[in-house]
């Protein structure tokens, strides 16, 4: 079992579940990750979570992607996604494969939403599917690694 996938909540995704659960849901974020925890199990891949409210903790995971040897990275910036060049760089230098993920379209919410610094460089974005996007993303994370 060497591969290993990363994914990364960014900046009040704690709050899942109770935050706005008409726009993010009601599963909270111990849910999501039991879920994900559960593919990663049965398909026999390394499967490492983060969350963190601070753009730097999130920026040194991401270059903790070289030295850990990580094959994939799943992140959901949250509301990082529209502000942040210093994520999307560290993403760009460790150059790791990637899926974007959000809870909700961000295309059909407030028009700063729709921007992301991430989507360009990304294998694929995911938005709109609520918790199900995640277990996609990592699907998605699984077949990539398990095939290189």
């Amino acid at each position: 079992m060497s591969e290993k996938i990363l994914v990364l909540h960014g900046p009040n995704l704690n709050l899942l579940g109770v935050r706005e659960p008409s726009v993010y849901g009601d599963q909270t974020l111990s849910q999501i990750n039991a879920s994900l925890e559960k593919i990663a199990g049965n398909n026999a891949v390394i499967l490492d979570i983060y969350q963190s409210n601070a753009e730097s903790d999130l920026i040194d995971k991401v270059h903790e992607t070289l030295e850990k040897n990580y094959q994939f990275l799943i992140i959901n910036p949250a509301a990082l996604s529209h502000t942040s060049v210093a994520l999307r760089d560290a993403i760009s230098g460790v150059k790791i494969p990637f899926v974007e993920v959000h809870l909700s379209n961000i295309h059909s919410r407030e028009p700063f939403r729709g921007h992301s610094y991430f989507s360009d460089i990304a294998e694929a974005v995911v938005c709109g599917l609520g918790d199900f996007g995640y277990q996609a993303a990592l699907q998605y994370a699984v077949k990539h690694v398990k095939r290189n």
